[in-house]
């Protein structure tokens, strides 16, 4: 369904992010920078992380408790800052709630543009990787480039935990980037929105020949894009605010999300989150 601005969904209105956990931080970096003056409601949905090996109901179920959630704090428009949760629920959602809904997917058509040893890698959650959203992305493009899957348990355990560098962290980048870089993948694809926040690690270990693409950016493009479609674009010129919800204990999320977020903030527990 479409939404434009009206009184019930005015432009003042927030923008509602949601992920699985803190990854879909990534996300909302790119979103502030690309919209400064809006503000934005996060859920870390990290009571229930990672969603990668959860079942496709599962996160069904969950992404909805989470968008109605969003939904009674105002937000005029939905970002779905997490692949597992794109693949497994989208669909669902889009038919359900009238507001614009933005999701990830894997960037694999950059990727696919970009690599000069037509072998491209995609590191992401089992999850995202067995969606039929991921099978439509490998069936379109991998007629033209070699696409080397690669499923990453436990990366998303270290980024919720903050460990972003420590020897466990390094120890499973390098057992997933081996095979990729051993058949000369030259671009790597992050399809999993905790990942850019091991970018340095990744990199460090693929090394400068390799491309790493985040697709955060495009996603925050995409947001401004459907915003001005729909005339929700808020119109104000004070800078906008961030407010932040988890389904997991705040006493212990707080410090992880204010080492990536890289600002102290305030951290709700996020109602009915079982």
């Amino acid at each position: 369904m479409n939404a434009t601005s009206s009184p019930a969904n005015p432009p003042e209105n927030p923008i509602g992010v949601f992920d699985s956990g803190v990854g879909g931080l990534s996300v909302l970096r790119e979103i502030r920078r690309e919209l400064p003056g809006e503000d934005l409601l996060y859920v870390a949905d990290s009571g229930h992380a990672p969603y990668g090996d959860k079942s496709s109901d599962m996160i069904e179920t969950r992404s909805i408790a989470i968008v109605e959630f969003l939904l009674s704090r105002h937000a005029k428009a939905i970002v779905v800052a997490c692949n597992t949760a794109t693949g497994a629920a989208v669909e669902a959602l889009r038919a359900r709630f009238p507001v614009p809904i933005i999701a990830m997917e894997p960037a694999v058509k950059p990727a696919a543009a970009s690599t000069k040893s037509g072998v491209i890698g995609v590191l992401a959650t089992s999850g995202t990787l067995s969606s039929s959203n991921f099978a439509k992305l490998h069936e379109r493009f991998g007629a033209e480039v070699d696409i080397l899957v690669q499923a990453c348990p436990g990366l998303v355990e270290q980024v919720e935990a903050g460990d972003l560098s420590g020897d466990k962290t390094r120890a499973l980048i390098e057992k997933y980037l081996v095979p990729l870089l051993a058949q000369q993948a030259d671009t790597l694809v992050l399809g999993c929105t905790h990942y850019p926040f091991l970018a340095p690690l990744i990199q460090e270990i693929a090394g400068p020949a390799v491309a790493i693409i985040d697709p955060a950016a495009a996603i925050a493009r995409e947001l401004r894009r459907r915003l001005a479609s729909a005339n929700l674009l808020s119109a104000g010129s004070r800078a906008g605010t961030e407010r932040f919800w988890t389904s997991a204990a705040p006493d212990k999320a707080q410090p992880v999300i204010a080492q990536l977020w890289k600002e102290d903030i305030e951290l709700l527990s996020l109602p009915n989150s079982d």
